[in-house]
């Protein structure tokens, strides 16, 4: 792949328009992508969640309908740093913040969605402090010069590869969602108790609740990893991929570690992410932060029940109505954390859902290897499709 030719002379480059005022938007008509709108769509969703303009205020403002495979992807705004690229399933307008890429049968449109993934339109960025993208530097991008079977080969063989990296996605997807059935089965709805179980507080649930270490923690130097806050994902699990060092003075060694099934609550973080929880599953010695809170269970609780009720729907609404701001960020202390009301199950009960809660980490753990794999295959066959290398 010597060859290049200007990304302008095989799609039309253009910017979407404006939004639309509120009431402007419709209940039928064709959709209306916005830059926030591309994150959902490439999870899945689809473009008839979005809103709708209709087709006498489509005409009324001048708006320009996308064909089906248009590619687009956020031009200016923090969203262009992202370099998410999305390609239409369906015509729908497009608003002004993106990009879009209309093809005119000289390319493969999934080629170009593949490329533009591997090879970010976020370089041609300029100013950081300002993210923006110039329509002129986007119709000078230089793409590889194929012919259009050699194009559709390429893209065949990178929908396969993503095809099982997406099925591996999906399945980790079901084990939770299987999960948050199940303790819905087993313990009711929080919010209605249909099972009449007591009701106490997590205080009545825990023998310590403790803060942790506000020492600075370094990349690349320290005995212990540490614990932040960005380590706990939203669903309640572990993200052990940045992970920082420090050192503990052995007096303050047990107060500032964690063991095998403490719980870790976060207690500081935007409103939306406050609250996130997770029960510590290694055997290794970790240390943590100042933003966490760790929590140890008396007799009558499981910690996985805890933390499967402050992941739950309820949990987290709860967790929204009471969480207080403190210049852009929300908090909710140990003690608040403590007070949060839940229903008090059997512990038996509690401690067979922990029993299906483990067997289901163990068919994740396949599926995480496997993903892994996937991602792996598709990021070289990409590397080596792009290089002229299949």
């Amino acid at each position: 792949m010597n060859t290049t030719t200007p990304l302008g002379q095989v799609v039309d480059v253009s910017a979407g328009q404006p939004a639309p005022k509120p009431n402007e938007f419709s209940e039928e008509g064709y959709p209306f992508i916005r830059a926030g709108s591309l994150q959902s769509l490439l999870n899945g969703g689809s473009e008839q969640d979005c809103e709708k303009i209709d087709q006498e205020t489509a005409e009324k403002k001048r708006f320009r309908l996308y064909p089906k495979d248009t590619i687009l992807f956020a031009k200016s705004g923090m969203s262009a740093k992202i370099g998410r690229v999305y390609r239409l399933d369906e015509p729908s307008f497009v608003v002004s913040h993106l990009a879009a890429l209309t093809p005119t049968g000289k390319y493969d449109p999934n080629f170009l969605t593949y490329w533009l993934r591997k090879n970010s339109p976020s370089k041609l960025i300029k100013d950081d402090a300002y993210p923006s993208i110039r329509i002129p530097d986007i119709a000078n991008l230089k793409v590889p010069d194929l012919e259009l079977d050699e194009q559709r080969w390429i893209a065949a063989i990178l929908d396969k590869a993503d095809t099982i990296r997406r099925k591996r996605e999906q399945a980790l997807a079901l084990a939770d969602d299987f999960l948050r059935s199940l303790f819905l089965d087993m313990f009711g709805d929080p919010l209605t108790n249909p099972k009449k179980f007591p009701v106490g507080t997590i205080r009545d649930l825990v023998s310590e609740v403790c803060y942790g270490t506000s020492q600075r923690a370094s990349v690349d130097e320290g005995e212990l990893p540490i614990l932040r806050m960005g380590n706990i994902t939203y669903e309640g699990d572990w993200k052990l991929t940045d992970l920082k060092y420090i050192n503990i003075p052995d007096k303050d060694r047990d107060k500032y570690t964690v063991h095998k099934d403490d719980i870790l609550f976060n207690r500081t973080n935007s409103k939306e992410l406050v609250g996130k929880t997770a029960v510590f599953d290694r055997d290794d010695e970790f240390a943590f932060a100042g933003y966490l809170v760790r929590a140890r269970v008396n007799n009558l609780a499981d910690p996985y029940y805890i933390s499967a009720y402050m992941n739950s729907s309820h949990g987290k609404l709860t967790l929204q109505s009471m969480c207080k701001s403190i210049v852009g960020m929300a908090n909710i202390n140990a003690q608040e954390f403590q007070n949060i009301k839940i229903c008090i199950p059997p512990i038996g009960l509690q401690r067979d859902y922990r029993r299906f809660v483990d067997s289901v980490a163990q068919k994740k753990e396949v599926l995480d290897n496997a993903l892994s794999d996937a991602k792996i295959l598709f990021t070289s066959l990409s590397q080596r499709a792009f290089r002229g290398e299949l």
